[in-house]
C-alpha cells in the first residue's frame, strides 16, 4: 500500500507537468484550430533559457526560492518571446491559407528549432544548475515526500489556477473565448483578433517555460531533443481530455502521468513510451472528441 501511494504521488507530479504543456496545445487549438507542433520545442528552449540564465547570474552560489523564482521568470520571458515570434512570422502569414499549409509549417518550425538547438546549444546533454536544494519533507515507511515534488505540484497548480482566473474572469479571457467561438463575430464586436491570438501564444508558451524548469529541477539532464517526447505525451494528454478544452487538458495530463507511473511500477519500464501512443489510438477509436470534448458538426 505504501508503495502504491508513493507511485500515486509521483504520477500526480508527472501528470501536472504534462497538463501544463497540454494547456499550451489546447489554447492554440481552441483559438486557431491548429496543432502547434513547435510547442514542444518552446518547452526545450525554456529549459536552456533557465540553464544559461542561472549560470550567467551564478544563481547556484546561493540556491533558494529567490534563485528558483528568477530562473522560472527568465524561462517564462524567453518562451513568451519565442512563442510570439512563432505566431507572428510563421503562422500569421498563413491565417487565411488552407489548414494543411499551417500544419506543415508547424512541423517545419518544430524541426527547425530542434536542429537549431543542436547547433546553438550543442548535441551533448547539459546538467541543469540546482537553483533549489532538495530535501525530504515527510517520510512514513516507504513513502517519501521531497521538496521538489511539493514544488512541482504547487507551482503547477498555481499556474493552472491563474490560467483559469484569466480565462474566466478577465476581459482578456473573455476576448480569447470570443475569438475561439468565431473570428468574424469577435471582429464585429471590436476585438483585436491578431492581438488576442498573440496573447494566447504568449500564455501557452509561458506555461511551457514553467514546465521546463520544473522538469529540469527534478531531472536535471537537458538536451535539444528533450521536448520531443514530453511534447508528444502532452499532446496525447490534450487529445485524451478533449483538445480545445482546458479542464480536459488538465484531466488528460493527470491520467497520462498516473498511467505512465503505474505502468513503470507494475508492468515494465519498456512500455512507458508505448503507453502514450496506445492511449492515443484507443481514444481516437472509442471517443475521438476526448473525455470532455464535444463533437462538432461542420459543413463541407
Amino acid at each position: 500500500m505504501e508503495e502504491f501511494v508513493q507511485h500515486l504521488l509521483n504520477g500526480l507530479n508527472l501528470g501536472a507537468v504534462y497538463a501544463l504543456i497540454a494547456l499550451g496545445y489546447t489554447m492554440v487549438y481552441g483559438v486557431l484550430q491548429l496543432i502547434n507542433f513547435a510547442h514542444s520545442e518552446v518547452y526545450m528552449v525554456g529549459a536552456f533559457a533557465g540553464f544559461y540564465g542561472a549560470n550567467f547570474l551564478r544563481l547556484t552560489d546561493k540556491p533558494g526560492w529567490g534563485a528558483f523564482a528568477l530562473t522560472l521568470l527568465m524561462s517564462v520571458v524567453v518562451c513568451s518571446v519565442l512563442g510570439l515570434c512563432i505566431e507572428r512570422f510563421a503562422y500569421r502569414p498563413l491565417r487565411n491559407a488552407p489548414k494543411l499549409n499551417a500544419l506543415i509549417t508547424a512541423i517545419g518550425v518544430s524541426l527547425f528549432l530542434q536542429f537549431a538547438g543542436q547547433v546553438v546549444f550543442g548535441a551533448t546533454p547539459q546538467f541543469f544548475p540546482q537553483v533549489l536544494e532538495d530535501r525530504t519533507l515527510f517520510q512514513a515507511g516507504a513513502i517519501q515526500i521531497q521538496l521538489f515534488d511539493v514544488t512541482i505540484l504547487s507551482v503547477a497548480l498555481i499556474a493552472m489556477a491563474g490560467l483559469h482566473y484569466l480565462i474566466q474572469y478577465t476581459r482578456t479571457g473573455m476576448a480569447i473565448r470570443a475569438v475561439s467561438f468565431s473570428f468574424r463575430s469577435a471582429t464585429l464586436m471590436g476585438i483585436n483578433v491578431n492581438g488576442v491570438i498573440a496573447v494566447t501564444f504568449i500564455i501557452g508558451s509561458s506555461l511551457a517555460g514553467i514546465a521546463a524548469v520544473l522538469v529540469a529541477l527534478k531531472y536535471p539532464k537537458i538536451d535539444p531533443l528533450m521536448g520531443m517526447l514530453y511534447g508528444m505525451k502532452a499532446f496525447v494528454a490534450a487529445v485524451l481530455g478533449g483538445i480545445g478544452n482546458f479542464r480536459g487538458a488538465v484531466l488528460g495530463g493527470i491520467i497520462m502521468g498516473l498511467s505512465e507511473e503505474m505502468v513503470v511500477a507494475y508492468l515494465s519500464s519498456s512500455l512507458r513510451d508505448a503507453l502514450a501512443f496506445g492511449l492515443l489510438i484507443f481514444i481516437l477509436l472509442v471517443r475521438p472528441s476526448g473525455l470532455l470534448g464535444q463533437m462538432k458538426v461542420e459543413k463541407v
